[in-house]
């Protein structure tokens, strides 16, 4: 595996939640920086040496609602 790509949400109650694509890894922080050490950590947990993906992907989805 050569990519990893988490979708990254706000979470409800603060902060941001993040969930691999692919893998079970999810996991959660208070700040971007934050997240961004997190999904390392969580990565490095879950893969050996030999399978850790060269590139983590974040994509941050967001939900806006308008009134017309």
């Amino acid at each position: 595996m050569t990519e990893i790509v988490f979708v990254v949400e706000a979470a409800p109650e603060g902060g941001f939640t993040a969930r691999a694509l692919g893998a079970s890894i999810f996991t959660e922080a208070d700040t971007e920086a934050e997240l961004r050490t997190a999904v390392q950590d969580a990565v490095r947990c879950h893969f050996d040496e030999e399978q850790m993906p060269k590139v983590i992907r974040l994509h941050f989805v967001r939900d806006e609602l308008l009134i017309a």
